[in-house]
């Protein structure tokens, strides 16, 4: 059986995640291609290897943009501030930049069907409609190929460069990261910023005014922890614990622990200094990722 059936897991819960995972494959497909592309011609059941995977370099270079169509869309779903697109989009625009003819290079591949007649979209459409033959338009943007003396991947009058190739598709993989990675921070802020809140309203004196503390980690956990050199009685260390623990769990945060101690009272650990995971509540997550406006 489908495990996703078993838990509910779907991919459109977290499309800006899925954007990341895309783009990070095609940034490794395009590294991929260029080490054999540059490492020598090898032959393939009668074919250069060097202009087959110029053809995968052109198709992953181009998923590079729909992953970044993805997130942009993504970070408008969720709210995101305007920043972390605009940022996002110049790290497009450099990577367009650096390789403008990436996208009609992959629809001359992809569409061949189309482009070998003169009958495909965009600049073959507008050349037909200036009056030239379908035929002449077809030739006109014809044969895909590697050349080795000038490094490039052509296909009729596009050309992209191999060795820049791979730079550009680093840099925007990285800029669909750190944009996700956005996504990331606001959402543990908001995790924190939600289980304090609750601490606060049930009087449970939190840090920096009193010893409960939660905190969030890098890697995007959320910590409860107790002072207990601010707190001398160990009675008082127990009653703070079980007062902590039950605000959060009659909100629906979950409580997760590193098992350091023998103790299975999640109480007792917290007393005995032990930090605490602070799961998501299930409602405040779903609220999250669910699409706004």
């Amino acid at each position: 059986m489908d495990e996703s059936a078993v838990d509910g897991w779907s991919p459109a819960d977290n499309p800006y995640a899925i954007a990341v995972s895309e783009a990070q494959w095609a940034r490794r497909d395009v590294a991929l291609c260029v080490r054999r592309i540059h490492a020598g011609d090898e032959v393939v059941s009668g074919f250069d290897s060097r202009q087959i995977d110029a053809r995968h370099l052109c198709i992953a270079l181009r998923q590079l943009l729909t992953a970044e169509t993805l997130e942009q869309a993504a970070l408008a779903d969720l709210g995101m501030d305007p920043e972390v697109g605009q940022a996002l989009e110049q790290a497009r625009k450099r990577f367009e930049l650096s390789l403008p003819d990436i996208t009609q290079i992959r629809n001359g591949l992809i569409h061949f069907e189309n482009w070998s007649r003169g009958l495909g979209h965009g600049p073959q459409s507008q050349r037909v409609k200036a009056g030239d033959e379908p035929r002449d338009v077809a030739r006109a943007f014809w044969g895909f190929g590697y050349d080795i003396t000038t490094d490039t991947v052509s296909m009729g009058p596009y050309r992209i460069n191999v060795t820049a190739a791979e730079e550009a598709a680093a840099e925007l993989a990285h800029a669909i990261y750190m944009a996700a990675r956005a996504v990331d921070m606001k959402n543990t802020a908001d995790h924190r910023d939600a289980a304090a809140q609750v601490l606060t309203d049930a009087e449970v004196p939190c840090a920096p005014a009193g010893p409960v503390q939660v905190s969030a980690a890098l890697d995007g956990r959320v910590w409860l922890s107790l002072d207990s050199a601010a707190v001398a009685e160990e009675a008082e260390r127990h009653t703070l614990s079980r007062r902590a623990l039950s605000a959060l769990a009659g909100a629906g945060f979950g409580i997760t622990s590193l098992g350091h101690f023998q103790a299975d009272d999640p109480a007792l650990q917290l007393a005995a200094g032990q930090a605490l995971r602070i799961e998501p509540c299930a409602a405040r997550q779903a609220l999250a990722t669910a699409p706004q406006g």
